[in-house]
């Protein structure tokens, strides 16, 4: 499996033509491209084309699965360039196939009217429980000792700590490592109310597969501080998930949200 470094050095994107970047993929023991991958690349990409503005929300739809043997490029269009506001566009392909695309948007932080929601009373991270969660490979703790391998029912909630080994003071950086984080488990905690059910059961009894993802940066935070991760998943329906979540810091603001859609289909 891959650590901290791995990730770190797939945000470093190679610059290979006009407008056209290079990023390498995970070292993962599987032919798929994990897609939180994709969304901290393509953070990179905008942040490396828009300097001056931090990515404030992102959003991105995937076309198809990625090959983990191929290096993904991300093709950037600034959509519109303003003082304080941006957009571009991110394109992700291998070869002639689209893979990704995502609508990020630019912004100069403001000074100005402030409040932010309270987290939910979850206790301290030295409360909850440390997990590996392969994916995210830094220290992660689940809040009540949930088990997303379970297939015992339980509510379709899921709060975890999270934080990450000392990183560098680049906001991009720290936008893409909780963006890479928030990928991971919201189809676990879809699953959760399913008698006979879990995460575990993806190519195995289910069909799953992130269809869109979206994110929003509230505030600057430092993912190598605790972060609370606090989401749920209101509804399944029609052979797709929902689910959104927040992330708070250690102080208790509130400094992203996250919303996702899946595609759920049982095996025949």
């Amino acid at each position: 499996m891959f650590g901290v470094d791995d990730l770190l050095a797939c945000l470093r994107l190679d610059d290979v033509g006009p407008g056209e970047l290079e990023g390498r993929n995970l070292p993962i023991e599987y032919h798929r491209v994990f897609g939180g991958q994709i969304l901290a690349q393509a953070i990179a990409a905008a942040s490396q084309a828009s300097p001056g503005k931090s990515v404030k929300s992102m959003s991105v739809a995937f076309a198809r699965e990625g090959d983990t043997a191929k290096p993904m490029r991300y093709r950037v269009e600034r959509h519109h360039d303003g003082r304080t506001f941006g957009t571009i566009g991110v394109v992700a392909s291998q070869g002639e196939k689209v893979v990704a695309t995502a609508v990020v948007s630019m912004h100069v932080d403001e000074e100005g009217l402030h409040r932010s929601d309270a987290p939910p009373a979850v206790g301290a991270p030295a409360d909850a429980t440390p997990v590996d969660l392969g994916m995210v490979p830094w220290d992660t703790r689940i809040v009540g000792g949930v088990d997303l391998s379970s297939r015992e029912p339980g509510p379709p909630v899921l709060e975890w700590w999270s934080r990450a080994p000392a990183l560098p003071d680049d906001r991009q950086v720290h936008q893409g490592l909780l963006a890479h984080a928030t990928d991971l488990t919201v189809i676990g905690t879809a699953l959760r109310p399913f008698d006979g059910l879990s995460q575990a059961d993806s190519t195995v009894a289910l069909h799953t597969a992130v269809t869109s993802h979206s994110i929003w940066f509230h505030q600057p935070f430092r993912a190598d501080d605790w972060l609370l991760v606090a989401q749920h998943s209101p509804v399944v329906a029609c052979g797709r998930a929902y689910g959104r979540g927040d992330a708070f810091d250690g102080g208790g603001e509130l400094v992203a949200s996250f919303a996702q859609e899946s595609m759920i289909r049982r095996i025949s």
